[in-house]
């Protein structure tokens, strides 16, 4: 599961039979404090995001650089041989469901495994847990 903002927009390769694929990354960050100076330091991280068929295409519909998407997925390895004749490796995320998270009043859309368009959502709000009621566990 990421949340992140697009990197660029999102580009499609159409194959033979109709189907297409999807490709765009994701920047994800990570802020703290550094306890010794107190300065704030944000790491942020790279995803290659992977969709396909009729969730690509609406990716590519309503998606453009900078949007905030969450995305669920898993995690796909590929290696190829580069162009100097070494072996490179690229990890991608694989999405199987994803929700536009855009706070600009702009169309948003959802998709699932089994949704075969857009349908209109809101933002969804952070999961809250429930406190853990306290008991006499040692851990």
């Amino acid at each position: 599961m990421l949340i992140g903002h697009l990197g660029d927009e999102v580009k499609l390769h159409y194959f033979d039979g109709g189907n297409c694929i999807g490709r765009f990354p994701i920047a994800t960050n990570e802020s703290y404090t550094n306890r010794q100076t107190g300065e704030k330091v944000t790491n942020t991280e790279w995803h290659n995001i992977v969709v396909r068929n009729k969730a690509a295409e609406i990716c590519e519909k309503y998606l453009n650089k900078g949007d905030l998407i969450y995305i669920e997925g898993r995690l796909k390895t590929r290696q190829w041989q580069g162009e100097d004749g070494g072996t490179r490796y690229t990890t991608e995320v694989h999405a199987t469901d994803f929700t536009f998270l855009g706070n600009k009043g702009e169309n948003q859309a959802t998709a699932g495994p089994t949704s075969s368009q857009a349908a209109p959502a809101r933002p969804q709000s952070p999961v809250v847990e429930a406190p853990e009621e306290e008991d006499d566990l040692p851990f």
